[in-house]
């Protein structure tokens, strides 16, 4: 039988702490049918640092800035959709914002997006005539031609799912946070486009708004995406990604301090995140599997066993089991004739050496009869570390 330097004893006096792996892994629920992570998994990739505005509603290190206030950032960035011979007008920037007026037409990004988190700041510059639909119109539409309504409704009563932070024909605003006109507004918006396949709707898509801070729109169903006077149906196809649009609908308005973030995939969209399909948690299992199993080979003794071990929560590489199996059965079989002295030193290496294997029997990944746990257990209780607290 081979025996590891990492139970000679003058070896086992001088090892440093055992690596972070060993500690944390066997801790959460272990990945399942349709969760490639375990709760609370150490290997699950952390989030990218993003460095927020330096105040509420700046743009964060990681937007587009699709309008800075600059007159080369508005021609960066929009174009106008309608062509020259047809408009009697150009939207402008000037002052710190963009302005777009009767006959302009819609003006769109040059850049396309998917789902997204949109900040943008609109205004009248003074109570407009008119009422209803006719005061202050326009609006912010998302890829796929979905609109979030623009409009002057303070103290102007209008049909409510065309009121200002209405998802346009869909659902009306929660509640009527408009300042005064003349003041600036603010939306946040947060888009999930449908998913739509051959006309299977995977996802019905959600739209999130705030008004000025206020959430108007808390994850409402797109229920096909609305519009003027008709409802669309809920199986149509969506692009994956398009341009953001904003709307002349022959009113003045001006905007301001537009910026996007691109948000991570759903499930349904090829992301890795929540609950997937067991094929796609299977093929990702795989992949995490075989990432852990090639950090372990930087590893050695103790350390090595026990990140293969954790290996073996993702998924069963045959080749990968046989050497862990050996390697903790021939840990096993050392510590059984190890001095109680020597083993009281490394007491929570072998407990926690115990913890990975309970852990993978409790979860079925091993086999609840495995020797080398049942004799790891005999040790670890005979020396008086399992009993209750």
């Amino acid at each position: 039988m081979k025996y590891y330097p990492l139970f000679l004893s003058a070896t086992l006096l001088s090892l440093p702490p055992l690596s972070v792996f060993a500690g944390n892994a066997f801790y959460g629920d272990a990945p399942d049918a349709n969760h490639p992570w375990a709760v609370h998994d150490q290997n699950r990739p952390q989030a990218p640092r993003v460095e927020p505005g330096a105040t509420v509603g700046d743009a964060p290190s990681d937007s587009v800035v699709l309008f800075d206030g600059t007159a080369d950032s508005f021609k960066r960035n929009w174009q106008h959709v309608k062509p020259k011979n047809k408009r009697r007008a150009d939207w402008s920037a000037r002052d710190g914002y963009m302005l777009g007026v009767g006959g302009a037409g819609y003006i769109e990004t040059l850049a396309q997006f998917g789902d997204c988190q949109l900040h943008i700041e609109w205004s009248h510059e003074r109570q407009l005539p008119g009422t209803g639909q006719g005061r202050g119109n326009s609006g912010v539409f998302l890829p796929g031609g979905i609109e979030v309504q623009v409009l002057d409704n303070y103290q102007n009563p209008t049909y409510p799912d065309g009121a200002a932070g209405a998802v346009y024909g869909v659902m009306p605003p929660a509640a009527n946070a408009l300042r005064a006109p003349g003041q600036w507004q603010s939306y946040d918006i947060i888009y999930r486009r449908p998913i739509v396949r051959a006309s299977v709707v995977l996802d019905e898509g959600s739209m999130t708004v705030l008004v000025n801070g206020v959430v108007v729109q808390d994850s409402t169903p797109l229920d096909g995406g609305g519009g003027w006077k008709k409802r669309k149906a809920l199986n149509q196809p969506y692009p994956d990604v398009g341009p953001l649009s904003l709307q002349d609908h022959g009113n003045p308005v001006r905007y301001r301090n537009i910026w996007v973030r691109p948000l991570r995939p759903r499930a349904t969209d090829g992301g890795t995140d929540g609950r997937l399909s067991e094929a796609a948690t299977t093929a990702k299992r795989a992949e995490i599997g075989a990432e852990v199993r090639a950090s372990a080979a930087n590893m050695q003794g103790w350390d090595q066993t026990m990140r293969l071990l954790e290996a073996q929560m993702y998924d069963s590489d045959p080749a990968a089991w046989d050497v862990c199996n050996r390697q903790v059965t021939e840990l096993v079989e050392q510590l059984k004739v190890l001095p109680t002295k020597v083993l009281e030193m490394r007491r929570q290496e072998v407990l926690n050496l115990h913890k990975a294997l309970s852990y993978l029997q409790r979860f079925d990944i091993i086999p609840a009869d495995y020797q080398p746990a049942k004799e790891l257990r005999e040790i670890a209780d005979a020396l008086g570390w399992l009993k209750q607290k």
